[in-house]
């Protein structure tokens, strides 16, 4: 082989070594996702049902990724403030949020907020949990039924707390009233724990809410739950009537909370985040702390999820129009 011979061997295998090493370096880092810890945006303060929910699914699905998922609240503007910063962050799968519904569903309605439905993508819904309706112990109904028979025969006559104009339970019971025919009047406070230490103290009439704070006065006798906004019964509150028990299965409202990531993310890490979040709702532990919560953990694909956010963007949109409380 003469001289230019072995230099144009040479300059062939130098060429061929540096694909070599070039290549599975390039592969790896795609396979590598994720190769650093994932922020997940919770847009409430720490401590509540939606942190305290969100916070341990992450936990879960940390061993599915591989990293840890470091939880950073941003509170405000009723979730906008958290839902902004994660349709403005960088769509590489390294943010997330843990959102629910109502940042999606209500307030772009009543809001001027700074995103819409198509600024982030729904990664996996987490957990579904039904509001309740509760009276102490002397009222005069211990049936769903009876319940909304007590609420026709009496329109306006009872009240409610609402965690707020546009809350949830202002708005889920906007969508009964509407299909059961009753009027019950809203009383706004600050949060639920505001609507349920009003309850108690005889400021309202009736609790509604999620499950979870009102089951202790439920076992001691103080309070007793009628009505669920589901249509199946709650294994957490056995005598309270479902949605098909009183002839209403489709005017119900579900509390739900997800996972949603930037619009643009690439679809192979939108798939494995959709994953590790799925299996960590599904899994044994997650299930079982749902259960004590009276939710149900869900873990759906991120095709389902976007059908729900879809609907309930609609449903949502219309009551708030309906009730001419949304922005001006």
């Amino acid at each position: 082989m003469g001289y230019m011979g072995y230099m144009g061997w040479r300059k062939g295998l130098v060429a061929v070594l540096a694909l070599g090493a070039l290549g599975p370096t390039a592969g790896s880092a795609q396979e590598a996702f994720p190769s650093k810890p994932i922020e997940m945006i919770i847009p409430t303060a720490p401590g509540g049902g939606t942190d305290a929910s969100l916070r341990f699914l992450s936990q879960l699905a940390e061993p599915s990724l591989g990293q840890k998922v470091v939880i950073v609240n941003r509170p405000g503007g009723s979730g906008a403030v958290g839902v902004t910063a994660l349709t403005q962050a960088k769509p590489d799968g390294y943010t997330v949020a843990g959102v629910w519904f109502a940042p999606l569903t209500v307030a772009p309605h009543m809001l001027p907020v700074a995103y819409s439905p198509s600024d982030y993508v729904p990664v996996s819904l987490a957990v579904i949990v039904p509001l309740v309706y509760c009276v102490k112990a002397d009222f005069p109904a211990n049936t769903g039924a009876e319940f909304l028979e007590k609420l026709r025969a009496n329109p306006d006559k009872f009240t409610y707390g609402t965690d707020g104009v546009g809350g949830a339970s202002q708005l889920a019971t906007e969508r009964l009233a509407s299909a059961a025919k009753f009027k019950m009047r809203g009383i706004p406070f600050t949060d639920s724990g505001a609507i349920l230490k009003n309850f108690l103290g005889g400021h309202v009439d009736v609790y509604m809410g999620v499950i979870a704070p009102i089951q202790s006065y439920v076992q001691s006798g103080e309070a007793k739950c009628l009505l669920l906004t589901t249509p199946e019964r709650n294994p957490a509150l056995p005598k309270a009537s479902g949605l098909n028990d009183v002839g209403f299965p489709k005017a119900g409202t579900l509390v739900w909370r997800g996972v949603i990531a930037p619009k643009g993310i690439p679809a192979d890490r939108l798939k494995k985040i959709e994953e590790a979040y799925s299996k960590a709702a599904k899994s044994e532990k997650f299930q079982e702390f749902m259960r004590k919560q009276g939710g149900l953990a869900v873990g759906s694909t991120s095709a389902d999820f976007a059908k729900t956010v879809e609907q309930d963007y609609a449903d949502f949109g219309k009551i708030v129009k309906d009730l001419g409380i949304g922005k001006k």
